[in-house]
């Protein structure tokens, strides 16, 4: 296949993959923004306006442009600005205000998170009202047919993001030839909405109205959620097919909002907008736009869930999360996973927030503060990155989003009487869990401190040589050869368990798909040896079946645990992380009346 062909592929996944999101907010930003204006011409220019640079200036300049020039790895999302930070800055204050701001930015995603999938499957559900024979049906109908959508599209999920994105891409590119078409043709009916693409009734809706104009940017910021999702999702497919299909999404977004101005002021219907405005240009392709909006809301839904994977992931290989087990669906790029316990949670809360708020207006009225909060951090992390690496014009840009992405935050501060406090609320769990499992996994580090192998082997020889061995082999799995884990000072020297043969498990994952490594050396020490596996990514590893090519036919196999004691309410839930976090030994089909797990007794 052509580059260009290999190239047009990854756009359409793209578009089935991370533009989802964006590309429904259509079916309720208007409508939510027109709950607190009147329909006349000035405001309708104005909202048209500030929703259109919105667009170009949140999504186009700060993660378009300037959020994905910066990566590691090919990711995105504020874990990998943090650890662009991390090596940028000395330890102190702003190292430790970074860290706080990324284990905010990352629960506020979360919280995000949770309620996208919620109000794009309500919003589209919603549309069957204006069917002719079904405007009476009832809001628990609606509520139980986008529970089973929602819960359809969580038990995918385990196919992984590429299937899905060869799925959804081709619907997709459907969804957004759609709202450009649906645009134009109501465009026609008032050609004047076309002047709204200046900034000046922006600036000019924004100047007239003052402080009550917060009130309107709370609703606009709907039009951009998506954003940091789409930057996230960034390591499933790469920078260069979002980017190209941005230049093709963001038209089409434009055509449509611009349509539904042209709509209103036509028709002045501030109710159910894009659907109102399909029926209004042909009643006979309603039906089938109303199934496409609930496939793009499925979609849209899914952006998100990728995004999450990703945060999850990340937060779990730089340790401010607990291990959950991985399942790897792709051998092209590391970042297409799928989190068993991540994804059920997540539908539990969908159906939480859904039964909860009962409709999409309730949800607009309570939604955008993670996502004004979570932007507002990223453009924060982007400045000071910028202004390490010396690049002036990307700060000075980063410093005006700041304060672009303050005001949005601010407006929807105005929103938590009306239920945004459960955004709060949602990001508080994950707050919670990552503070105390950071905390708790320090204090444990300074209680059970590793021990150097230059200070571990003297030892070892004198408990070696003094006590008296078992007969055959035992392996000891270990994370470092250089930093002895505290349980084996426990076996060897605590409780005078000694084999006669002792080898040093270390299992390493690198970053490629595929590949098996192994190396064995003998006699660190009398009678200790070390044994040595690195493996790919996508590598189903048969430790056992490695350790017999090297003929070690194994006795015992340990590994440590440790068991919190507290009388602490933090340590206590610490604790309870810990018992419910798999052993990494699960992960690998071990014998399991081999297997010992050595319990050390932590105080905290």
């Amino acid at each position: 296949m052509s580059d260009t062909g290999t190239s047009s592929l990854k756009i359409v996944k793209s578009l089935g993959l991370v533009f989802g999101d964006i590309g429904t907010s259509p079916i309720y930003t208007v409508g939510a923004i027109l709950l607190f204006l009147l329909p006349t011409v000035q405001n309708i220019f104005g909202l048209l306006s500030l929703i259109t640079w919105t667009l170009f200036t949140i999504i186009t300049i700060q993660y378009i442009w300037l959020a994905m020039s910066l990566s590691y790895k090919g990711e995105g999302g504020t874990i990998v600005l943090k650890t662009l930070l991390d090596s940028l800055l000395k330890p102190g204050i702003t190292a430790s205000a970074i860290s706080v701001l990324t284990i905010i930015g990352i629960a506020l995603f979360i919280g995000d998170g949770i309620i996208t999938p919620a109000i794009s499957i309500l919003s589209a559900v919603e549309g069957i009202l204006l069917i002719p024979g079904f405007e009476e049906t009832s809001q628990i109908c609606i509520l139980i047919i986008a529970a089973i959508i929602a819960i359809g599209l969580f038990l995918f999920q385990r196919r992984g993001t590429d299937r899905v994105a060869w799925a959804f891409g081709p619907v997709m590119v459907i969804w957004f030839s759609a709202l450009a078409v649906s645009g134009v043709i109501s465009i026609i009916g008032a050609p004047q909405v076309i002047y709204a693409l200046s900034p000046t009734f922006a600036l000019a809706f924004i100047l007239e109205n003052g402080w009550a104009s917060l009130i309107v940017m709370s609703a606009v910021i709907l039009c951009v959620t998506g954003g940091e999702a789409l930057y996230a999702d960034m390591g499933h497919l790469g920078r260069e097919p979002i980017v190209k299909g941005w230049v093709v999404v963001f038209p089409a977004l434009v055509l449509n909002y611009l349509g539904q101005g042209a709509y209103v002021l036509q028709t002045e219907n501030t109710h159910n907008v894009l659907f109102s405005m399909i029926h209004h240009i042909n009643p006979i392709v309603y039906v089938p736009f109303l199934i496409l909006s609930i496939c793009a809301t499925v979609i849209a839904s899914q952006a998100m869930i990728s995004g999450m994977f990703s945060i999850v992931y990340q937060g779990m290989t730089t340790r401010i999360l607990p291990k959950m087990k991985i399942e790897f669906t792709s051998s092209e790029l590391q970042s297409q996973i799928y989190i068993d316990a991540i994804n059920w949670l997540l539908l539990a809360a969908v159906m939480v927030v859904m039964f909860e708020f009962r409709s999409s207006e309730n949800l607009a009225s309570a939604y955008g503060l993670a996502v004004s909060g979570s932007m507002m951090i990223s453009a924060i992390m982007m400045a000071f990155i910028f202004l390490h690496r010396r690049k002036p014009v990307q700060m000075i840009i980063s410093g005006a989003l700041i304060i672009i992405d303050g005001l949005f935050f601010i407006s929807t501060l105005l929103k938590i009487p009306h239920g945004a406090y459960w955004s709060f609320f949602i990001a508080a769990i994950p707050l919670i869990i990552i503070v105390t499992f950071i905390l708790g996994q320090e204090k444990l580090h300074s209680i059970l401190k590793q021990v150097p192998f230059e200070e571990f082997l003297p030892r070892y020889q004198q408990s070696y040589a003094n006590c008296p061995k078992i007969r055959g082999t035992a392996l000891y799995f270990i994370g470092d050869v250089k930093n002895i884990s505290p349980y084996l000072s426990q076996i060897f020297f605590q409780n005078e368990i000694l084999y006669e043969n002792n080898i040093l498990v270390s299992i390493k994952v690198t970053d490629k798909p595929f590949g098996i490594r192994t190396a064995f050396t003998s006699d660190l020490a009398p009678g200790l040896h070390l044994f040595t596996v690195t493996h790919g990514y996508m590598e189903i590893v048969n430790v056992v079946g490695l350790l017999k090519e090297r003929a070690i036919d194994e006795k015992t196999i340990f590994y440590g645990i440790e068991n919190i004691v507290s009388d602490k309410l933090i340590w206590k839930f610490y604790g309870i992380i810990k018992k419910i976090s798999p052993p990494f030994v699960q992960f690998y089909a071990l014998p399991p009346e081999k297997i010992h797990g050595v319990v050390t007794r932590v105080v905290m």
